[in-house]
């Protein structure tokens, strides 16, 4: 299915101040920071190597595309009074239709331990939703 939509919603909020709060909960109580989606595809400072090049290659080779948010991002963007209520973090689809569907839930991306794992996730899902990479 092309003109599908791929909606990243990170367990975070947007701006310069809670990037900062966010990289240091990660170096000083990493077990404890609350974003599994954010610990998958970034390190402290910079997004890892291998989720980037996944990524890019996504980008590049198929008609699918990846919206990266923060949860008040998510919630400001998406505002409806039918939209449920979600756990964060959260990754979601949309298809030509554009309902919203959830891809992987809080609880799926919080057993995936590496990044490798993360997008075997995608992978698998989008599959099983039709939607070709």
């Amino acid at each position: 299915m092309s003109g599908s939509r791929v909606i990243f919603v990170y367990n975070a909020n947007s701006g310069a101040i809670n990037a900062a709060l966010d990289s240091a909960h990660k170096i000083l109580s990493p077990k404890t920071y609350n974003c599994a989606l954010c610990n998958l595809t970034h390190g402290i400072f910079n997004e890892k190597e291998e989720w980037l090049r996944f990524r890019e290659s996504v980008d590049k080779l198929s008609n699918l595309s990846f919206e990266f948010l923060h949860k008040d991002e998510f919630e400001k963007n998406y505002k409806s009074k039918w939209l449920p209520k979600y756990s964060y973090p959260i990754i979601l689809t949309t298809n030509q239709g554009q309902e919203i569907e959830v891809l992987a839930s809080s609880l799926e991306l919080s057993e995936c331990k590496e990044t490798k794992d993360l997008i075997s996730l995608i992978e698998s899902r989008l599959k099983e939703h039709n939607i070709e990479l």
